[in-house]
């Protein structure tokens, strides 16, 4: 996504509500005036204890931006509202309790009625309902490979590759390469059966998996041989090549043109 896209996007309301409610406390507490009245000080600098909880609060969003992927500004801003917006209730509360009962209240009123934007464009992806029916397609046609991310709609980071997916499948996308997803927050049966973790705090989401002849040949984000999980950034370069789809189009297109040849009776 470009800069402009960018741009684009932070104009919607979601982004415009959040970056207000994550920014309130440190404007409020440094304009002249407004933090006299709100705070009952003299000064507008910042306390002992609040300078350690925005210190401590640029570290967590730096190291799970990082662990996220993150690689533009909106996906830095995504992922980082939750962190922002929780330190600011804490310094709220921390300065009056009924400032902080009042900040908590637009935080949750917020989150109902202005949620994340969600990827509208066109795509050519096959959303699964469940595990039999993913079970069911890998089974259906064998000859068929499909490449299938695992996600769960709360999770920035899937939001984030939202529509690298969408994109890559409706350029790869044929009649013997398809793309699918399944959302194993809604079906977690599917996340038990690909060891794919739904949690909170999982570093699979989201998983991208390449199926053919009905069986899993690779996945990313992928474990070592100590189990541990390698980081992977999943941009539309990084996906491209490391699942081969340029090789996977050509292949499939040809194996297209191979049609099987008609038996004669005697």
């Amino acid at each position: 996504m470009s800069f402009k896209q960018d741009l684009k996007q932070v104009l919607k309301p979601y982004y415009i509500f959040n970056i207000l409610l994550s920014l309130s406390y440190v404007a409020l507490k440094r304009t002249p005036g407004v933090c006299n009245y709100l705070f009952v000080t003299s000064g507008c600098e910042f306390e002992g204890r609040e300078t350690e909880i925005l210190f401590f609060l640029i570290i967590v969003i730096a190291i799970r931006t990082r662990k996220a992927g993150s690689v533009s500004m909106i996906n830095y801003l995504s992922s980082s509202f939750i962190y922002t917006k929780v330190a600011n209730l804490i310094l709220w509360f921390s300065a009056d309790l009924f400032m902080g009962i009042v900040y908590g209240i637009v935080f949750i009123l917020g989150a109902l009625l202005f949620p994340e934007p969600t990827y509208a464009g066109p795509d050519n992806v096959t959303y699964f309902r469940g595990v039999q029916g993913l079970d069911e397609e890998l089974q259906r046609d064998k000859k068929v490979t499909w490449i299938v991310t695992f996600y769960a709609v709360w999770n920035p980071a899937c939001v984030n590759f939202a529509p690298v997916f969408s994109k890559l499948s409706t350029i790869y996308n044929i009649e013997n390469l398809k793309f699918g997803k399944i959302d194993i927050g809604r079906y977690p049966d599917a996340g038990q059966k690909y060891h794919v973790n739904d949690s909170s705090m999982s570093k699979q989401l989201p998983s991208v998996i390449l199926f053919q002849d009905g069986k899993e040949v690779i996945r990313r984000p992928m474990a070592d041989t100590k189990g541990k999980l390698i980081k992977f950034s999943f941009t539309e370069e990084n996906v491209t090549n490391v699942f081969g789809l340029k090789g996977l189009y050509e292949n499939c297109k040809e194996e297209l043109k191979v049609k099987p040849k008609k038996q004669h009776s005697a």
